[in-house]
């Protein structure tokens, strides 16, 4: 006989845990397969609330001492137990359901193989008026029981979340479908099948899951290494002897993606169908959703109740057809379904720029300008996805960038700041799931990334976020009046989330500073924090103008103006240089940087005598990339010339830099082939000059950026 499982139900103060505990045991004891624990609990008898064991202080260290609880803890003044005796039950294959708290789940999952965690959450504004409902908090109490947070459960937990945020009846029905959509483990065995793109699980005719779901997540053991979660489509496997009872094969792909070892066992979760089809279909016909629709909708997309026609029809729909009301909504449910982390700061910082314009690279100065005035600004960036480069890439030259949660906290107590990737920390169940369909499609909605951007800085903590929205003719956003609606669905949807959010709308037409590309950018960062001549004055200033805003909010600063002296004095006196290596350090300083700028390269010219009318960014960006970026952190364009620039014929424009002589042909013949061009024929290299207003005198220099040709050579 297979053991049971354990079923430990966590959640705030006013989930309701009780109410649907009460309810699946009048539903599910009648068939004797599962048990629900009875706690033992350090407060009287006669005491409100569920039926319990009571004992004193005394007794209840004594039977700890003994060894008669599986799991004790301490919440609200009071000690809790689960019997030793529950242990039984799972020998004798039955389910245990007990309430518990998250303290106990390393503690369960280091002796119950079967361990599964339920947490019960519901909108914060339920959690409030239920707790206020019960008569026994109020004012500051209720507060602090509203503001406390768990951590989360670990991945190798199997885990799932039930909403309790509709009638007591629909919460008890997705309790008990959540308890029963947990099938026990499976052996696991690589079968010589190939499914390509497509997650194939197969199971023996024999058995009982085959015919109760078309779809399964598969949850990896604790200490197996193994990635947390995969979802996969069931067959039957009719071969005989390719698998055992209590086995479950896998297609080639599915065993390498899941990762768990031949021979180890897997949690298997049965999918159930959708609870939100309707408020889908109605997405889907354009209709507007609100801010509870979105919470069921969003749950059956983390939980892979829907499939990929689904959820790209959804997508389409809803980056066409968003209200502000929607956006906010959104941004709500998605920052509760995020992981949060939580920091005993009054003002915690983030940034954010819309991207689109190549070496627009500000946080690596502006972080430690905020540092080294005292502010915590635990920065969360992305790596490049079609750009020469991200924050994290830029980093990731001098730095360790893939941070958890913890490592974050002890960078901001060391240094006050970090700039780690996105991945590690933001990065979602859903997050996957819609960007394993938006990236493929090309899909974006400025609306929709609104709600993204704001709900992760929400999930991580910030409390005062200032977003970059560059605009220009290759930007993503096209025009300042785009730019400017735009800024006003930030700052209101932020006011919405309880955030201060300040947007920009900033000139996007050409690139900012020299660098495109990781070690290229570093560069110019670094010579900005060093105060060097050499240092781009368009990178400096607009540096400058964030960390100035993001001072004020200071009360100690008080105004933009103030805030901007004191980042400059903080630029110029050091402060901000050193600040950043601080940073460095605490999260990881490589002992040599991975790159310098590549050391093969190629220098572009005029082809005739110009002004630069135009700096196509995009195109920019497109040959730093087929040059190497961002993987070779060192391959990228070193940009010698401006918009308005004059040049005579010959004169560079931009060098080319690849890890490699082959990178450097293959780029080149791609320029060269016209792969660039963005329809005009003099922009075939990604700069478009227009004939200058008067003719050139030969003693007329061209006015370019200064370059370091030591770090180029």
């Amino acid at each position: 006989m297979d053991a049971g499982l354990f079923f430990l139900v966590v959640g705030p103060s006013g989930a309701g845990k009780d109410a649907l505990i009460d309810g699946a045991r009048e539903r599910l004891s009648a068939a004797g397969r599962h048990v629900f624990a009875r706690r033992t609990i350090t407060r009287p008898a006669a005491s409100p609330g569920e039926d319990h064991d009571s004992v004193s202080e005394t007794e209840f260290g004594q039977r700890e001492a003994a060894g008669e609880f599986l799991a004790t803890w301490q919440a609200h003044g009071l000690r809790y137990g689960l019997a030793s005796s529950l242990l039984r039950a799972l020998d004798n294959g039955q389910h245990v359901i007990a309430n518990g708290s998250r303290r106990i789940v390393g503690a369960l999952a280091a002796r119950l193989p079967g361990l599964c965690v339920i947490e019960v959450g519901a909108p914060p504004e339920m959690l409030a008026a239920r707790i206020a409902g019960r008569g026994r908090e109020s004012g500051d109490e209720l507060l602090q029981r509203l503001a406390r947070r768990g951590e989360p459960v670990p991945d190798s937990v199997a885990s799932l979340t039930v909403d309790n945020d509709a009638t007591l009846a629909e919460g008890i029905d997705r309790f008990v479908e959540a308890i029963e959509s947990f099938r026990g483990r499976r052996t696991v065995r690589r079968l010589a099948m190939h499914g390509g793109a497509d997650r194939m699980a197969y199971l023996p005719s024999a058995d009982a899951l085959t015919g109760a779901a078309g779809h399964v997540e598969l949850l990896a053991s604790p200490g197996e290494g193994a990635v947390s979660r995969l979802k996969a489509r069931v067959h039957v496997c009719a071969i005989e002897g390719a698998l055992r009872a209590g086995e479950i094969g896998l297609s080639s792909e599915t065993f390498a993606a899941l990762g768990a070892p031949q021979g180890s066992q897997v949690m298997v979760r049965a999918i159930p169908p959708p609870r939100s089809r309707e408020l889908l279909t109605r997405k889907i016909r354009g209709e507007a959703l609100d801010e509870a629709q979105y919470r069921r909708v969003l749950r059956d997309v983390v939980e892979g109740r829907y499939n990929d026609r689904d959820l790209t029809a959804f997508l389409v729909a809803a980056t066409q057809h968003l209200s502000d009301a929607e956006v906010l909504g959104l941004a709500r449910v998605r920052a509760n379904l995020a992981r949060q982390i939580d920091w005993d700061e009054r003002i915690v910082v983030d940034k954010h720029s819309m991207g689109g314009v190549p070496g627009n690279r500000l946080s690596p100065i502006v972080v430690p300008l905020v540092a080294a005035h005292g502010l915590a600004m635990p920065k969360t960036s992305s790596r490049a996805i079609t750009s020469a480069a991200g924050t994290a890439d830029v980093m990731e030259v001098v730095a360790r960038v893939d941070l958890g949660a913890q490592d974050v906290r002890r960078c901001v107590a060391q240094a006050r700041a970090c700039i780690a990737w996105n991945g590690r920390l933001s990065h979602s169940v859903l997050d996957e799931v819609m960007n394993a369909i938006t990236r493929p499609l090309a899909m974006d909605s400025n609306r929709w990334s609104v709600a993204s951007i704001l709900s992760k800085k929400k999930a991580a903590g910030a409390t005062h976020v200032i977003v970059d929205l560059p605009y220009g003719p290759h930007a993503k956003i096209r025009t300042k009046q785009a730019a400017l609606e735009l800024a006003a669905l930030f700052e209101a949807t932020g006011r919405g989330l309880g955030l201060q959010v300040r947007a920009l709308a900033t000139d996007g037409s050409q690139p900012i500073g020299c660098g495109i590309g990781p070690a290229l950018e570093l560069r110019d960062t670094q010579r900005v924090l060093d105060n060097d001549a050499r240092a781009p004055a368009d990178l400096r200033e607009k540096a400058l103008l964030f960390a100035g805003l993001i001072l004020s909010w200071d009360p100690a600063v008080g105004s933009v103006e103030a805030g901007g002296k004191r980042a400059l004095e903080l630029l110029q006196s050091g402060a901000a240089r050193r600040a950043f290596d601080r940073i460095v350090d605490a999260q990881g300083r490589r002992d040599e940087p991975l790159a310098a700028p590549g050391a093969f390269t190629h220098l572009v010219v005029a082809p005739r005598d110009g002004r630069v009318a135009a700096i196509d960014g995009w195109a920019i960006a497109g040959i730093a990339r087929q040059a190497g970026a961002p993987h070779d952190k060192g391959a990228g364009i070193d940009l010698l010339c401006k918009v308005a620039d004059t040049v005579r014929v010959g004169d560079p424009l931009y060098r080319i830099h690849a890890a490699s002589a082959e990178d450097l042909a293959a780029c080149l013949e791609r320029l060269h082939a016209g792969h660039f061009r963005s329809g005009e024929a003099e922009c075939a290299t990604g700069i478009r000059l227009e004939p200058p207003p008067v003719p050139l005198p030969w003693h007329t220099a061209a006015t370019l950026h200064p370059t370091d040709e030591a770090a180029v050579r």
